[in-house]
């Protein structure tokens, strides 16, 4: 039992604004199948794996598939990031932004700051925020978390938009819970 990933009540509601509201039958409990849904992406099993303590599969897999098509999780990501206390400072890896010797205008263009020294050899120093450039290291350190969670890293679901709910679920939980 030990091994079973639990919500405890301060996280159950910090989540539970965002879950949709039940209409008509009263459906399984918001907390058992959340954290039956976890434990699935967590540990990169089929949905007929589950243990029987978060409930029936099937419904953790319906309750996933329609969260996921509505945006649950990535609305829970987005309420929980607002609540943060530093939510200015947006940190992104070169696999997401390829820097070209054009984008310099970028700053320009989109206000975007770059956190990038200068070589030491360049004639004419290139400020930048020392302190966030020394930072740089966290957005590494969260892939390598996200890679902890066996369903992202072996790319299980095929469908884009399933594949994207698991990383905002796997995010949310490494980060805000």
């Amino acid at each position: 039992m030990n091994n079973f990933y639990w919500l405890n009540e301060d996280q159950m509601e910090r989540l539970q604004p965002y879950f949709p509201k039940s209409q008509g039958r009263a459906r399984v409990d918001d907390r058992c199948v959340s954290r039956g849904i976890i434990f699935i992406n967590r540990n990169g099993l089929r949905w007929s794996d589950a243990p029987p303590e978060y409930g029936a599969p099937k419904t953790l897999y319906n309750r996933w598939k329609r969260w996921s098509d509505m945006g649950v999780f990535a609305r829970v990501m987005e309420g929980l990031a607002a609540q943060a206390p530093d939510n200015k400072t947006i940190s992104i890896d070169a696999t997401y932004l390829k820097a070209h010797r054009t984008a310099s205008s970028l700053g320009l263009k989109k206000g975007i700051t770059p956190c990038i020294p200068g070589r030491t050899s360049r004639s004419k120093a290139i400020k930048y925020d020392k302190r966030r450039y020394k930072k740089r290291n966290r957005i590494e350190n969260i892939f390598g978390r996200l890679q902890d969670w066996r369903r992202i890293a072996t790319r299980y679901d095929r469908c884009p938009k399933v594949f994207c709910s698991a990383i905002t679920l796997a995010a949310t939980v490494i980060l805000s819970l």
